[in-house]
């Protein structure tokens, strides 16, 4: 039976959501087929977040219908959605860190006996789970605290797979896995197709949705542009269609001053996470360091804004010698940084966009460096929100209710009140849609032309290969190739994955288009 005859297994009819003055759902139709992987894409705002937490019981709709297996679905409760077979897992992993991952996948709903819960038997069936997604058996006795995120994304997956679900949503499921986790993961969501489960599947990889899907449906400001078997969408249409109109191509073409470095590294290390790092980035130059999950890369990052600093190695700015031991030092210096992690080190989600902006520049914001100048910080706000197109309705608005591509533009719209000498960027565009990537690329490349030393630590390489004019490989906490613009992808990521050899370690200049590997 083809998707298009299978009936329904939820179908979705007339949606409205309001969040205060947004309408984040306009009567949306959505309908999905029992053994099918539906794509839901659109930008950040689009809508994507506020359907699948209506879907789950975790947001009530103002209007519309739920129906599983045509009935109803009571709206706005997680229950019901549970005991009717959905199971979604959410892009930031919801897990208990003290507990174990065999703990964790089955909290709620443990396997019992006479009223005594089977840990033996719980322990093999989650052994079993997490190899099928390409985790070692033996983390079932692990704290999940005491795993990385990746890790922990893999074990909220296995968590859903273990209640068997009818529907299984998942939101973003690859954001940060590895390419070998990535294809473990389809694996297991193809065998769980093959079996009857239907997905949903969020992803602004668009590349995955070939492998992996067999519709998509396109949300833009909260309505259904486009819901379309899979084979009749190339990336491109799909793209164009999330954001309404034709997208610029190719690699960004710059030419970078000549300059003495404002910043350069001679035998930085860290012990344990990189060692022997040599770098120097000059004005209006953009570096980039890619490397695998793992590879230390966002340690150097790190290291240069004072998070977790360098103990060998020396740093300069400038041509002189300096300490940093602390973000307060890196700011002295004229070093800035957007985390990677903006839930937990970029943002104040309770706070306004006003209040997030401003936050890093008080004295510059006040009035005889005594009081806040409310007005001029609301000017910044209302500047930036149209200037690197932050989808709000006004300053005043909490950061907490924005999508989380709109929160990374307001934690960038913070670094840019006052045009950075040094930026890092620590991957500046993870978990934002193509039309926000845009936009961001295109601030990166403003800054440096402004006369900005940029720094991008980014594990998208087609990302790295657009914005980059230098591009340095780290591989187990060394530098161990270095690209110029034009590289050949295929090259790049050889470098990163293996033994590098001769041609890959010379290639500073090649000919080959971005993209043709």
């Amino acid at each position: 039976m083809t998707t298009a005859e299978a009936p329904p297994v939820l179908r979705l009819t007339g949606i409205e959501k309001r969040y205060g003055g947004v309408h984040a759902l306009r009567g949306v139709d959505f309908w999905l087929a029992r053994g099918e992987v539906h794509a839901l894409v659109g930008e950040n705002g689009a809508g994507k977040s506020t359907l699948i937490k209506i879907v789950s019981g975790a947001e009530t709709p103002d209007a519309g219908r739920i129906e599983i297996d045509g009935h109803p679905l009571p709206a706005g409760s997680t229950t019901s959605a549970l005991s009717a077979g959905i199971a979604t897992v959410y892009q930031e992993p919801q897990l208990f860190g003290e507990l174990t991952v065999a703990e964790n996948v089955f909290i709620g709903r443990e396997l019992r006996r006479a009223g005594v819960v089977r840990r033996g038997r719980q322990h093999d069936a989650v052994v079993r789970l997490l190899e099928d997604i390409g985790l070692d058996g033996a983390v079932a006795d692990v704290r999940v605290a005491d795993l990385s995120v990746a890790e922990q994304q893999l074990v909220s997956i296995a968590k859903a797979f273990a209640s068997q679900p009818r529907v299984l949503i998942l939101d973003e499921p690859s954001a940060i896995l590895t390419d070998h986790e990535i294809e473990t993961l389809f694996g297991a969501i193809r065998r769980m197709r093959d079996s009857g489960v239907a997905v949903i599947y969020i992803s602004h990889r668009l590349d995955e949705l070939a492998q992996i899907t067999d519709r998509v449906t396109v949300l833009r400001d909260g309505q259904v542009v486009a819901s379309r078997p899979t084979r009749e969408l190339s990336v491109r249409a799909v793209a164009e269609l999330m954001v309404g109109h034709t997208l610029a191509t190719g690699q960004v073409r710059r030419t970078v001053p000549d300059g003495e470095p404002v910043l350069a590294t001679t035998g930085l290390g860290r012990r344990g996470v990189f060692a022997g790092v040599d770098l120097a980035i000059r004005p209006g130059e953009v570096v980039a360091l890619y490397g695998l999950v793992g590879s230390g890369a966002a340690g150097i990052a790190r290291a240069l804004y004072g998070i977790d600093p360098a103990d060998s190695g020396t740093v300069r700015i400038d041509g002189a010698v300096v300490t940093l031991r602390s973000p307060a030092d890196a700011v002295r210096h004229g070093v800035t940084m957007l985390p990677a992690n903006r839930k937990v080190q970029g943002i104040f989600s309770t706070k306004s966009i006003a209040f997030n902006i401003s936050s890093a520049h008080l004295r510059l914001l006040s009035r005889v460096g005594l009081w806040l100048d409310r007005g001029r910080e609301r000017a910044v706000a209302r500047d930036f929100i149209k200037r690197i197109a932050i989808k709000a309705p006004g300053p005043a608005t909490l950061v907490g209710n924005l999508s989380g591509g709109n929160q990374q533009k307001v934690v960038l719209a913070r670094q840019l009140v006052q045009r950075p000498r040094i930026l890092l960027l620590e991957e500046p565009t993870q978990g934002v849609d193509v039309g926000a990537k845009d936009e961001i690329h295109r601030i990166i490349v403003e800054l440096a032309d402004a006369g900005s030393a940029v720094l991008v630590v980014s594990s998208d390489l087609p990302e790295v290969l657009q914005v980059a004019d230098r591009i340095l490989v780290v591989r187990a906490g060394q530098v161990v190739a270095q690209f110029d613009r034009g590289a050949r992808q295929a090259d790049v990521l050889a470098a990163a994955a293996a033994d590098v050899g001769p041609r890959a370690a010379a290639a500073s200049s090649p000919t080959t288009e971005v993209g043709a590997a």
